[in-house]
Formats: C-alpha cells, sequence, structure tokens
C-alpha cells in the first residue's frame, strides 16, 4: 500500500480571510471582527457545556472568551495594534470592566447583524 505524503508547510493551501467589520469605541479604539464564521465553529459555540460540573456563571464566561477569540482579528489600543490571537486574548482578559461591557455589547450587536444563530 502507498504511503500517503505529507504536506509541508510551505504546500498548505492558503486560508481565505473572512470579511471583517470595525467597531470603534468612544476613545478610538477600533476592534476589528470576523463577519462570518464557519458552520462548524457556530456548532461548537451553540453546544451546552460538557460538564454539569460548570456553574451559569462559568458557562456564560467561556462562552464570551470564546466568541471574542473567534471573531476577533485584531484590536488597536492607544495607536498599539494587537493582531495575535493570544496578545488579543490576554488584552481582552486584562481589560476594566467598562471595555469588557463595550466589547460584549459590540459583539452582540455584530451577531445580530451577521451571525443571528448566535445572537
Amino acid at each position: 500500500m502507498a504511503k500517503r505524503r505529507k504536506r509541508s508547510s510551505k504546500e498548505k493551501r492558503p486560508r481565505e480571510k473572512a470579511p471583517a467589520v470595525p467597531y470603534t469605541d468612544p476613545e478610538g479604539n477600533v476592534l476589528v471582527l470576523r463577519e462570518t464564521l464557519s458552520p462548524a465553529t457556530i456548532k461548537k459555540i451553540g453546544e451546552a457545556p460538557a460538564s454539569h460540573a460548570a456553574n451559569l456563571e462559568d458557562t456564560w464566561a467561556r462562552r464570551e472568551e470564546t466568541l471574542f477569540e473567534r471573531l476577533a482579528v485584531s484590536w488597536e489600543i492607544a495607536g498599539l495594534p494587537l493582531d495575535d490571537q493570544k496578545m488579543l486574548l490576554g488584552r481582552y482578559r486584562m481589560a476594566d470592566a467598562e471595555t469588557r461591557a463595550w466589547v460584549r455589547r459590540t459583539i452582540a450587536e455584530h451577531l445580530e447583524r451577521h451571525i443571528p444563530e448566535l445572537a
């Protein structure tokens, strides 16, 4: 039987970038969110928690972070652009309550407009 040849990193087919939508907060910071998500990602985010041990607050916080992680393309804060996924998530986790509330509202509006199945 013939072996399947593995693709090298150079041979991987390029991923198409999803269209993105910028949102500007009152301080002039710009959060850019993907306009679409794959059906598999939408299904995964819409699933109930795998563990009964998770309380409602933990489940809500995890969904909030997952949505941010999947949707955020970049975030320019005080002129400093962030586009690395780990940096974006870290910055979101460090954000003050007011900033997190703005991000939650922005994502909720974004979902209603572009991905209503998750709204």
